[in-house]
């Protein structure tokens, strides 16, 4: 987008932008009030002569260039997506249904961010990925349960924010909409308080859409405009070493009367942490009550995860067979429990339970390759 050759007496959004450029770059325009006056003339002469041009004052082709290569190179997406571990966002939200919402960082992998949106409904995960000048979201889901989606195939991926971070830069989405840098000095009040920021529109046919990045923070205000109505989200708090706390029904055998228990168990992850771990050290803490172990001390989740075909893959260490000492009563019932918690928690029905990569199998249940077991909720009982 080309600017307007300018010059003593101008004014207008050209020359406000052009005070916060100077103002940027390290020199001063005087107030930034989109009057071009004395004060701007001179920040504009300095700025020619160290920068090799024509000082006459006049910004022209040349001199817009030349200022906006020396704001590209001052900052990289890093600077304005500055995503960090065990931290917490919370945004205020006006024109929707939600009036808050929060963001946990899941992972942080590589040049690859997971994070996670919670609100009063299911939990979205995105991806995004910060890797040779783009910002990309590479994937987006609703997820309630936990895990690592890093190393995913991306769906739909799409450029958030695109180098180099000045007034103009401009990308196509898959989707033909239009995205780019409107504003790199745009002011946005939140209640954190005043922000300059970076402002990049998406053109839908009919709406637009306003995300603002500010330097050292990140996202702190988003706007969708449609036939006049406002949807905003706004950045209101930034927590650090605040954890991700996730529920799960934990269940439990009771020989006595053959029955399952449950309890519900608070899961607390770190940036990074693994879910599987998380839930097996969880697993072996044994509730107070008449209930029985699921796992022995030397037992290991070695993996666990949703398959593509909406089933529960766990794999177990040896020790989970070996050191059971159980009937087949106790067997099957110890097996249930491990189905309904997992089942429950990633939200389906099937969970293929293996030991050592391979079917499970003992004295008393042989599986096949493949095998299912089913998560049965009869004569399950809450703990209390």
């Amino acid at each position: 987008m080309a600017q307007p050759t300018i010059s003593i007496g101008s004014t207008g959004p050209a020359v406000t932008y052009l005070q916060q450029s100077l103002t940027k770059l390290g020199y001063n325009p005087g107030p930034i009030d989109g009057i071009f006056g004395s004060k701007t003339e001179t920040a504009v002469n300095l700025f020619q002569k160290y920068n090799d041009l024509v000082v006459d004052g006049i910004v022209g082709n040349s001199t817009w260039l030349t200022i906006e290569k020396a704001l590209a190179s001052l900052f990289t997406i890093s600077d304005y997506f500055p995503v960090k571990a065990n931290t917490k966002y919370m945004y205020q939200s006006k024109g929707n249904d939600y009036s808050t919402y929060s963001i946990f960082v899941d992972y942080l992998i590589g040049s690859r961010t997971q994070l996670r949106y919670v609100d009063s409904g299911m939990d979205l995960v995105r991806v995004i990925e910060n890797k040779d000048g783009n910002l990309t979201m590479l994937l987006s889901k609703k997820s309630d349960y936990r895990e690592n989606f890093t190393s995913s195939p991306s769906v739909n991926a799409e450029i958030l924010l695109k180098e180099p971070l000045v007034k103009g830069t401009t990308w196509t989405l898959a989707d033909s909409r239009k995205r780019y840098i409107s504003n790199v000095a745009a002011e946005v009040m939140t209640p954190l308080g005043k922000y300059i920021a970076l402002e990049v529109t998406t053109e839908y046919k009919n709406s637009k859409n306003l995300d603002y990045y500010a330097l050292n923070v990140g996202l702190v205000k988003t706007v969708f405009i449609s036939n006049g109505n406002e949807i905003s989200s706004t950045l209101s708090k930034i927590q650090n070493n605040v954890l991700f706390t996730n529920s799960l029904n934990f269940y439990y055998p009771n020989i006595n009367d053959s029955k399952l228990y449950f309890v519900s168990k608070q899961l607390i992850f770190k940036t990074n942490d693994i879910t599987r771990t998380k839930n097996e050290t969880a697993y072996k803490s044994l509730p107070k009550g008449n209930v029985s172990k699921v796992l022995s001390p030397n037992a290991k989740i070695k993996s666990l995860y949703l398959n593509k075909a909406g089933m529960v893959y766990v794999d177990f260490s040896k020790e989970l067979v070996n050191e059971m000492n159980a009937g087949s009563g106790y067997e099957s019932m110890i097996l249930q429990c491990i189905t309904n918690t997992l089942g429950i928690y990633y939200g389906v029905t099937k969970v293929n339970l293996t030991v050592e990569d391979k079917p499970y199998s003992s004295a008393h249940i042989i599986m096949k390759k493949g095998q299912a077991f089913i998560v049965n909720l009869k004569d399950c009982i809450e703990l209390k």
